[in-house]
């Protein structure tokens, strides 16, 4: 059915754009990666798949050609309870269905298969560049990169303790939640969401030292795994760049850098708030002094 829709829709639309200087934010999720989407998009120079697009996100011109013009604009509290609010304009990363659907394509199909994918999300909202949040892409972010090369991969980070307990917290949240609405665990199935909840499915799964995701080392070990690959691997790419989840929060002129770096002509600012828990003592001395020192490190780097 997916690909039925995506192959209908794209019948007569071209896989290139005028530019290719797209967007694409990934990283572990609960790093800041929705709060820079929602901050880049508030430009309104980049076209995301929006709330509005679904279910058919394969095909959104279709989707508005048959579905109601009357929109809810009305801002709601995400099910996540972390305070960020959507409506059905809001982005959000339903790019994973794609990759859900094509992933098993060879290459040179593949490639045509995203262009004429992200094509089709620019012809829908008549921009010219696209904005992609999908923590799922840190697995094929050089992918990605071999067919949009002039684009810029933004990849937040966030203190590892902080983001462990924040991934851990969410991960036991819906996991409650879907014992009570299996509507929610097949929902979050169907567009790819497996970075925490019922559905998990670890980044990084062989030779870990700490399985067990109900406790708060598994995920910072996730951390660790995750963002020292993938410092080791884009360190001399000059269009791969890491953000900090902190500097965002805490530094205006950051933002600001942030804006030059992704060419917003027109600055702007953008209401962006640390969160901070108390975090459990049990974890692992090494790993922890592991994950901090990668994490200083990232810090320290020049975003531009």
């Amino acid at each position: 059915m997916r690909e039925a829709t995506f192959d209908f829709e794209s019948r007569n639309i071209s896989s290139m754009s005028e530019t290719e200087d797209h967007i694409f934010i990934t990283g572990l999720a609960r790093a800041g990666t929705t709060i820079l989407l929602n901050a880049i998009y508030k430009s309104n120079i980049f076209a995301s798949i929006t709330y509005a697009d679904m279910p058919f996100v394969l095909a959104p011109n279709l989707w508005s050609k048959i579905t109601f013009k009357n929109k809810d604009l009305k801002l709601k509290e995400r099910a996540h309870g972390d305070g960020i609010k959507v409506s059905t304009d809001s982005p959000e990363a339903f790019e994973e269905v794609f990759w859900k659907t094509f992933a098993e394509e060879d290459y040179e199909e593949l490639e045509e298969k995203f262009r004429v994918y992200v094509g089709n999300i620019l012809r829908k909202y008549k921009k010219g560049r696209y904005l992609s949040k999908n923590n799922q892409n840190i697995k094929r972010v050089e992918l990605i990169n071999s067919i949009f090369s002039n684009s810029k991969i933004l990849i937040p980070f966030r203190e590892p303790i902080q983001h462990a307990y924040s991934l851990l917290t969410q991960h036991k949240k819906f996991i409650d939640i879907a014992k009570n609405d299996k509507f929610t665990s097949k929902y979050m199935k169907w567009i790819g969401h497996t970075e925490f909840g019922p559905n998990y499915i670890p980044i990084h799964n062989q030779n870990l030292n700490f399985y067990d995701d109900l406790e708060i080392n598994h995920w910072i070990e996730q951390w660790y795994l995750t963002y020292s690959n993938a410092f080791q691997s884009y360190k001399n790419k000059d269009n791969f760049h890491f953000i900090s989840y902190e500097k965002i929060c805490l530094n205006k002129d950051y933002w600001f850098q942030i804006q030059k770096l992704v060419k917003l002509e027109k600055p702007y600012d953008f209401e962006f708030r640390e969160s901070k828990k108390d975090t459990p003592c049990n974890i692992d001395t090494e790993l922890k002094e592991k994950a901090m020192s990668l994490y200083f490190y990232l810090n320290a780097l020049e975003l531009i």
